[in-house]
């Protein structure tokens, strides 16, 4: 949610102060994920032989 469209949802801020951002927090968890996952993980087809 921009900040723009939370200035239309006040509830939305109370919300925030009562649980925490989660939609912000499961993206930031999902974008560590996903750089942990390219560490670990080698996609890299072509090193491997398998496109030509």
């Amino acid at each position: 949610m921009s900040s723009a469209d939370r200035a239309d949802a006040p509830i939305y801020d109370g919300l925030v102060e009562e649980r925490g951002d989660v939609p912000a927090d499961v993206r930031r968890t999902a974008e560590e994920t996903l750089r942990e996952v390219g560490r670990t993980l080698d996609f890299d087809l072509q090193g491997a032989g398998v496109l030509r």
